[in-house]
């Protein structure tokens, strides 16, 4: 079964679970929260995964990565409904957005906001079971989501605020865990603020041209050939925050080994990247997905081997 390109995006992953495995009734719906597209949800849930293990939790406390993991891919589409409903004029006049289901009419207005509010109460559900804190955290966050859409009305800098948002999960993935907010997740939510600066202005290359005919505003379109040059400063404060972070959460060395494995691939990115060609563009920001995973592997690897290697002393003292 191919997709037929008539009622799905531009933008949309041929050959998903979505075109294979759904009803046809809800396919638009599942398109509409980007269920085929989950790159975006996985963004949004790698600061929640490096915050929780930055923490230590206990093993009482492991099932915060399966409610962070609902909640990402949850909240994560229901920032992509609302966001196509705010821009549903735009995405008609885009190439890429403009056979999204809202924007095309495969779902109407009342049933986005309908979905839409049956995703954000599923969002509550799984917010209302952490602690009080974490709760009035999470919903501090929302008024971030709601005012996002309108950004690129009104400032060069949308992929600003997304990073606000985006990376909200270090600091409640932390709250979650030690019930308030200190000094090693605040670094790692600013690293992960101009992480998403870097890979969202890549995103934003891919219709800069569109953008710039519509009066839609992005850092892609701001920074235009010194693209590159900016990307070297965002992922290298990224960098320089995430070892703040390490630091000052007594981090293992092996944190800042397995930490330079991030480095490579984001400059990687940096020197792959072509801000013409949207089909480099579209994978390289694509990538970041390891990007996140190997961040996550360094916080965790830095805890097993704090763990560890009191072991290896006793052994190596007894031989």
């Amino acid at each position: 079964m191919t997709i037929d390109r008539e009622d799905s995006p531009a933008d949309a992953v041929t050959g998903s679970w979505v075109d294979h495995g759904a009803p046809s009734w809800m396919r638009p719906y599942l398109r509409l929260a980007r269920a085929d597209r989950p790159i975006g949800a996985w963004l949004l849930l790698w600061p929640c995964f490096w915050a929780l293990t930055l923490a230590r939790p206990e093993w009482r406390q492991w099932g915060l990565y399966i409610l962070f993991f609902i909640g990402a891919f949850v909240m994560r589409g229901a920032g992509c409904v609302f966001n196509d409903i705010v821009d549903r004029d735009f995405d008609r006049r885009v190439e890429r957005t403009r056979n999204r289901p809202l924007a095309s009419g495969a779902v109407n207005l009342v049933q986005a906001l309908a979905f839409m509010g049956l995703l954000l109460f599923v969002g509550l559900l799984v917010l209302l079971m952490l602690n009080p804190f974490s709760v009035w955290l999470g919903a501090g966050s929302l008024v971030i989501v709601a005012i996002y859409p309108f950004m690129k009305r009104f400032t060069d800098w949308p992929q600003l605020v997304l990073g606000f948002a985006f990376n909200w999960g270090a600091l409640l993935g932390w709250a979650a865990v030690t019930g308030s907010l200190s000094a090693p997740a605040v670094a790692l939510y600013l690293g992960g603020i101009l992480w998403t600066l870097g890979y969202d202005t890549i995103y934003a290359h891919q219709d800069k041209d569109d953008d710039a005919l519509i009066g839609v505003r992005s850092t892609a379109r701001r920074f235009g050939g010194r693209t590159k040059l900016w990307l070297v400063g965002f992922y290298s404060g990224m960098l320089a925050l995430l070892a703040l972070a390490g630091y000052l959460a007594n981090l293992h060395w092996v944190f800042y080994v397995v930490g330079a494995l991030v480095a490579v691939q984001l400059y990687a990115q940096i020197i792959r990247v072509d801000i013409d060609d949207p089909d480099i563009c579209l994978k390289v920001f694509r990538s970041n997905h390891l990007t996140g995973a190997l961040v996550f592997l360094a916080i965790a690897l830095a805890h097993i081997a704090a763990w560890v290697s009191p072991y290896l002393q006793t052994t190596a003292t007894a031989q």
